[in-house]
């Protein structure tokens, strides 16, 4: 009789292969990117610096954002590394945390999921001049615009869309997001993730 050699328990987190879930491909290393990015910067850097270059794995998402420096930092730190992350929105992904949910090429979100896009917002210290103020508010004036540009790049659509959520703010559903062709829709309640991506 032969033996069948037993495999390990699947992963929570299935991989992609031609826009479709697939239970061979599944694998590689899982992070969470969840809470306030400000608060978790260190950790969240050292967890994306720790996974080999080059490689594949799942990020899940659950943030309402932070820093837009350190949504930057991370999505930086994905492309320069060379990853190749399944994004998946398991709650909220807003505002600073949408930009390294865009630097992964390969995203799921589920019809409850959340994406609050809006404006960057501009916080200082009570005591601030207003020489201070006045370059702030030229900086963040040319980093608005060019963060609109790279989500619009990272995304690979056309910048008018982003506006139209952006422009004053807007929360957008997993179904919207998915209905754009920003990310791929899966039904956590329509029985096993396999078969309906299969069929």
């Amino acid at each position: 009789m032969s033996q069948q050699r037993l495999s390990a328990y699947p992963a929570v987190a299935p991989a992609l292969r031609g826009g479709r879930f697939c239970p061979e491909a599944r694998g590689g290393w899982e992070l969470m990117i969840c809470g306030d990015l400000s608060d978790k910067e260190l950790e969240l850097t050292e967890r994306l610096v720790s996974v080999p270059a080059r490689s594949r794995g799942t990020i899940f998402f659950d943030s309402c954002g932070g820093s837009a420096y350190v949504g930057l930092g991370l999505a930086a730190l994905i492309r320069l590394r060379g990853l190749d992350p399944l994004a998946v929105v398991t709650g909220e992904c807003s505002s600073a945390a949408i930009l390294p949910f865009a630097a992964c090429r390969r995203r799921c979100v589920t019809p409850h999921s959340t994406l609050l896009f809006h404006p960057i917002r501009w916080q200082s210290e009570e005591d601030v001049r207003l020489e201070e103020a006045t370059e702030w508010a030229r900086h963040f004036k040319l980093l608005e615009q060019d963060l609109d540009q790279l989500l619009a790049k990272l995304f690979d659509c056309d910048i008018e869309r982003l506006h139209a959520w952006t422009r004053p703010g807007r929360f957008v559903t997993g179904d919207e997001l998915a209905e754009a062709g920003l990310a791929q829709s899966v039904d956590l309640f329509s029985g096993d993730v396999w078969q309906q991506q299969s069929e």
